[in-house]
């Protein structure tokens, strides 16, 4: 990066976490740290939530899943909308009026303290090892691309997060996540604006875009129904809102967020602010890779997006095959822009018959550039094993540190840092929140002042902090990095959202039963994930309906044992 892009980013960070410690410079006790005092506005409220879900992980992984294949993606967010209403109507008013710190303490008023410790487990086990995964995602790839240390750009990323989590707690959280929010989208529009002033001048934005839906890049549904699909319309509005249900409505990463409004009226609007902006937002940042596509269609792109691991090749024994591989790249992007200038001439034309010519011919010449990166990427393989093979999560990055101007680079890097710190200081408030309020006060050190237990918070947001970078210099290699968080949430949220519906919708159930039901539910999921194709969307409707039925088996058994006892 050129010094402009230094000022750039530096700036940008140390303006968010001074901004973030000033803004919440007050904070003296329990209820400010952890709830901010429910003092935040709705439209803080509905930032912090956007921010806490779209970390860097969204920005580098969703561009890539655009250029490399299409939009279908954004069907996992249809679920989303009415998850917000349901959480609007039935959990938010509750947490509310039950004057909670955390989602789990409402579970041992309605069942037990074993039920509340292990929702509280789950959450922690789950959102502990994704908090590693947002700090790691951005410090492998940023270190990869700009041949910097990974080690000390985890620790650079975990420190900024660590530092005004602890200073300021939820508040800090909130009010850093609104700057970061503005960042990140004016980044991503510039990063759009140049992206489009950079094709060619005789081709109009309209064309590129008939020419990436003629690609395949446009297509974002699909109305089949097949469990070993992950992204169709069906998954996406069943398993998306089950698996959102969760997210929002017992992951206390996002209720901290709402539990920190001013009223029930102001979360409500904060959730289905959220809920009306985050599908066209998630769809501009596909669509962003889409028209990156057609951008490389002029552009000669590179045969594989991670050079770090075309270097290792180049410089391998097998340097001969990688070449000839290049060359032949070369030569069938040559070819394949021919096909699309014809493509682009038969559009103008509106002759169908001669479009669908052009179109297939065009798609023949990607699938010939795409055979040779596969031959690439089995020589990778053979020269050595443990190679990452999956570049999604390089292509964006690779085109804002080629192709932008000095200072519009450093603002893109901002962006991907501020994307991980929001995501990550929301984990680590709500890891810590969770520790104190679920574990620490009410099982380890009951009966404590409210300053001793703000202390303890403190030292357990460090801790929990150090944890997180612990895992993300650990991290093994996780293929698209968007999916693997995801699909590391799916496998817990189920379990969790089964417990909360029980405890929300049957009445009449008491007791354990649901605690044993969830624990057979979440073995169920396990193995699913181990030996099943099954999409992980499907996991969340999986897990949760199975502890509702299981619960209420064990409840029937239960009463009749008891009607037994009594004869």
């Amino acid at each position: 990066m050129r010094t402009l892009d230094w000022i750039v980013l530096v700036s940008t960070l140390v303006f968010i976490v001074v901004y973030g410690i000033w803004k919440t410079r007050g904070n003296r006790d329990m209820q400010g740290y952890l709830l901010a005092n429910k003092s935040m506005p709705w439209y803080v409220v509905g930032l912090s939530i956007m921010a806490t879900q779209a970390s860097a992980i969204t920005f580098l992984s969703a561009p890539g899943l655009g250029y490399s294949g299409n939009m279908r993606f954004v069907q996992f967010y249809l679920g989303l909308p009415l998850a917000m209403v349901v959480l609007c109507i039935f959990f938010v008013p509750l947490y509310h009026r039950l004057n909670v710190y955390t989602a789990y303490e409402y579970l041992e008023s309605r069942f037990d303290l074993k039920t509340r410790g292990l929702a509280a487990a789950l959450f922690l086990l789950s959102r502990g090892l994704a908090a590693g995964l947002t700090i790691y995602a951005p410090s492998l790839i940023l270190s990869t691309i700009l041949d910097w240390n990974v080690t000390w750009t985890n620790l650079v990323i975990g420190g900024l997060v660590i530092v005004y989590t602890v200073s300021g707690g939820t508040a800090a959280v909130s009010q850093t996540q609104k700057q970061q929010m503005a960042v990140i989208l004016v980044g991503l529009v510039v990063a759009f604006g140049v992206m489009v002033s950079m094709l060619p001048e005789e081709l109009s934005f309209g064309e590129a875009m008939h020419v990436a839906g003629k690609m395949g890049r446009l297509q974002a549904f699909d109305p089949s129904f097949d469990l070993n699909d992950r992204y169709t319309l069906w998954s996406g509005l069943i398993g998306g809102f089950f698996l959102f249900m969760s997210y929002f409505g017992t992951d206390q990463s996002q209720v901290g967020r709402y539990l920190s409004g001013r009223s029930v009226g102001q979360s409500r609007l904060g959730l289905l602010f959220n809920g009306i902006l985050k599908i066209p937002m998630q769809f501009c940042i596909l669509f962003i890779g889409s028209i990156l596509f057609v951008f490389y269609l002029y552009e000669r792109p590179p045969v594989f997006f991670n050079e770090v691991e075309t270097q290792r090749l180049a410089e391998s024994p097998l340097a001969d095959q990688y070449q000839v591989l290049e060359q032949e790249h070369n030569r069938l992007f040559t070819e394949r822009q021919q096909h699309v200038d014809a493509l682009v001439q038969a559009l103008r034309s509106e002759d169908e018959a001669r479009i669908d010519a052009a179109t297939e011919a065009a798609q023949a010449s990607v699938a010939d550039m795409d055979a040779v990166r596969d031959r690439v990427i089995e020589l990778m393989t053979q020269n050595d094993s443990q190679a990452d093979t999956n570049d999604t999560n390089y292509i964006f990055l690779a085109f804002v540190t080629r192709y932008l101007p000095a200072g519009l680079v450093g603002l893109l890097i901002a962006v991907i840092f501020s994307a991980s710190m929001s995501s990550t200081s929301s984990e680590l408030n709500a890891l810590a929140s969770t520790t104190i309020v679920d574990l620490y006060r009410r099982i380890w050190r009951p009966g404590r002042s409210d300053d001793h237990y703000l202390q303890a918070s403190k030292v357990i947001t460090v801790l929990w902090g150090g944890y997180a970078i612990l895992v993300a210099m650990y991290a093994s290699q996780l293929g698209n990095l968007l999916e693997a968080v995801n699909e590391l949430g799916s496998l817990f949220y189920g379990a969790v959202l089964g417990i909360f519906a029980v405890a929300f919708f049957l009445r009449s159930v008491q007791g354990g039963q649901v605690f044993y039901a969830a624990l057979l539910a979440e073995g169920v999921v396990l193995l699913c994930y181990k030996f099943t194709e099954i999409g992980f969307l499907w996991y969340n409707v999986i897990g949760c309906l199975l502890v509702v039925v299981l619960t209420l088996v064990l409840d029937m058994f239960n009463k009749s044992a008891i009607k037994s006892r009594s004869k």
